[in-house]
């Protein structure tokens, strides 16, 4: 029998009936149980287990908070306050002093896992390393020098651009080491993207390569950072790893290569102690504006969130070797291939390219090779696997798996049938996770070994969490009714403001339902209580698990010299999930063409990255808007994705628009 979140809730509200009730699906039926032989083995082996848990963390939040962080962590010195909280802003373990680097590695040193990989890498081309925790601690306490003979201190900003390399896990930890804020920026990012963020953080240092291996391409990263530093004041200096031997301009003074920076630093560094809401990292996501937002993460609290979630999300036992492909510059990077992984002395795998180079079966072949036991991807990801056809899954055992994982979207019911037949064979569970650059941690997830899961829905809260899905006024509604999906109680690991915008970090987070946090997404809960996320409700698309924002996207199409005007909107897509197109009106005198379309994808490409190009560019004479002059999105999305305009236009001051529009298709 599923569980019923409802025996979870210790102060249930009256439900508000302002909405009509959706009909409940058939999907809703497919329940997967985990199989007996998984649940003996599992960290939290049933529901029993993770309801008394669940109970003790939202009915005594602070005894329970209290006590994994003294489990869990080590500090320095200990904490005095487990949570002070004066909506929005949250501080976690107050008085208490650790370094985030220590927890992930000299922990470990002077036990069994010293001498145990910590992460083991396979480049694109071919290339292995392996490094154990020891010589991670080795590799770390070196850059740390280096940063401080560079005159880093902390609270300084240090922007990383790299591949998936062990690199960027060294630069990443090495920072946390001197109290340094680091942003990695993702390695598809153009360079006045790169501009962007290293301006609006102020970063004193850069560490990028000269390339990077993609489909049997070098991504030309160093090239890019050079662009973005013609205009990029604060930045004193730049590290460059010499990854693919791609010539470089060295520009003598400011940039330096990893190795001989490297030459002559000790291999010993004393971690220094920092408070526990001292900034941790930057990391940019998109927003519902066209200025990225820089989500700031601090220490303990984020710490402690990413490793008990990876505890029990991955049921991680210390013979796993865990593979997320999730590149190091989004937060799954972050918190589920560095952060949350390394502090429990797990084995990571890291890859550097695509999952179909040289064939599709790049991923089963290494999972075979490594004998990776856990594997966390998106149903991106997934979707191509499926598209690419079963004869690449079934030439491989993957008989070492154990378990799989979701993260980045919503997974469709097929899709996850597919994850857990061809992949799974049946036997792996799966952690479908719901979660955000914002939240730090995993939120809504169904606990390994603990729950029945059902195809396609995040399933229950993780520890701590109280979700609730309200209307517009912030009253709940009936069970599969869909409404907004809020988090009602803070925790560790959520975000602490925006990086030099606190007013933004209100007003986008907790103006909407005062005091408590929004998520911006949609969401419903079935009537064994289980979450299911339809997704944004705000101006901010998941193509491929990217957000991608589209007001980002039209402010760069207004800078190309031929765009009047430009809205940009998704519409369904079978393998990204959503599809962007933009529909442009071009400036008078002007003609479209095919060449002008190609023109103005490229120009997205080269202002925000690759990743945001438009799927779809459509002319129009004119776009739909409301007297007042608002463009009416909601038309736009109906007309992209083929579907007859509905709903109310009372407020269209020019119906020819629409005629025109559907004309085109």
């Amino acid at each position: 029998m599923a569980p019923d979140l409802r025996a979870l809730q210790t102060t249930p509200k009256a439900l508000n009936v302002t909405k009509k009730k959706t009909a409940s699906v058939t999907r809703e039926k497919q329940v997967f149980k985990p199989s007996a032989e998984f649940q003996r083995q599992a960290n939290l082996g049933s529901y029993a287990a993770y309801k008394k848990l669940y109970n003790e963390s939202v009915n005594i939040p602070e005894k329970f908070w209290e006590r994994q962080a003294k489990e869990l962590l080590v500090w320095r010195k200990p904490f005095k306050k487990v949570l002070q909280w004066d909506a929005p802003h949250a501080k976690w373990f107050t008085g208490g002093k650790l370094n985030v680097s220590e927890n992930c590695l000299d922990r470990h040193l002077g036990t069994a896992r010293e001498n145990k990989a910590a992460l083991i890498f396979e480049g694109e081309p071919g290339d292995v390393r392996t490094i154990t925790y020891k010589q991670l601690h080795f590799h770390v306490c070196r850059l740390a020098h280096i940063f401080e003979n560079m005159g880093i201190v902390a609270g300084d900003r240090v922007a990383l651009y790299l591949p998936m390399i062990p690199e960027a896990v060294i630069a990443m930890l090495a920072c946390a080491r001197v109290g340094a804020v680091h942003t990695v920026i993702f390695g598809g990012f153009s360079a006045e993207a790169i501009k962007d963020r290293l301006n609006d953080c102020k970063a004193k240092l850069v560490i990028t390569a000269d390339g990077g291996w993609r489909r049997g391409k070098v991504i030309e990263l160093k090239t890019n950072v050079d662009k973005a530093l013609n205009d990029a004041p604060s930045v004193q200096s730049v590290i460059v790893v010499k990854r693919t031997g791609t010539p470089v301009n060295m520009i003598e003074g400011r940039d330096m290569w990893w190795k001989e920076a490297w030459e002559g630093a000790p291999n010993k560094h004393d971690a220094k102690a920092f408070d526990s809401e001292h900034p941790l990292f930057i990391l940019y996501t998109s927003g519902s504006t066209g200025k990225p937002k820089g989500v700031l993460h601090t220490s303990a609290g984020y710490l402690l969130g990413a490793k008990l979630s990876s505890h029990y999300v991955f049921d991680l036992k210390e013979t796993d070797r865990y593979f997320c492909s999730a590149d190091i510059g989004w937060i799954t990077g972050h918190s589920y291939v560095v952060y949350g992984l390394l502090s429990n002395g797990s084995t990571v795998f890291l890859y550097e390219g695509a999952p179909n180079q040289p064939e599709p079966d790049r991923f089963w072949h290494m999972i075979d090779r490594h004998g990776i036991t856990i594997l966390y991807t998106a149903p991106t990801a997934i979707r191509a696997f499926m598209r690419w056809g079963d004869n690449y899954v079934l030439r491989h055992r993957l008989d070492s798996l154990r378990l799989l994982g979701s993260v980045g979207e919503p997974i469709s019911p097929e899709a996850w049938k597919w994850f857990h037949k061809l992949i799974g064979k049946g036997r792996c569970p799966i952690v479908d996770t719901w979660w955000q650059t914002e939240t730090g941690a995993i939120m809504i997830v169904p606990l390994p070994g603990s729950a029945p899961m059902k195809p396609g829905s995040a399933s229950l809260p993780f520890f701590g969490v109280v979700p609730k899905i309200v209307d517009e006024k912030g009253k709940e509604v009936p069970r599969g009714t869909e409404g907004k999906l809020i988090i009602a109680k803070p925790w560790p690991s959520m975000l602490r403001t925006l990086w030099g915008d606190d007013e933004r970090f209100a007003k986008t987070y907790f103006s909407d339902y005062p005091g408590i946090y929004f998520t911006g997404d949609g969401a419903k809960q079935d009537k064994d209580g289980y979450f299911w996320i339809i997704g944004r409700v705000d101006d901010v698309l998941n193509i491929s698990g990217h957000r991608i924002g589209t007001a980002e996207v039209e402010a760069a199409l207004a800078t190309h010299p031929a765009v009047a005007e430009a809205a940009a909107v998704g519409r369904p897509d079978e393998l990204k999930g959503q599809a962007l197109v933009v529909f442009v009106t071009l400036k008078t005198g002007l003609t479209s063409s095919d060449k002008l379309k190609d023109e103005l994808r490229a120009h997205v490409g080269r202002e925000i990255g690759a990743h945001a190009k438009p799927d779809t560019v459509r002319f129009a004479a004119g776009l739909p808007k409301t007297r007042s002059g608002k463009i009416m999105r909601r038309i736009l999305k109906e007309i992209a994705a083929g579907r007859e305009v509905k709903g109310d236009t009372s407020t269209l001051d020019d119906f020819s628009v629409i005629a025109a529009l559907q004309s085109e298709d």
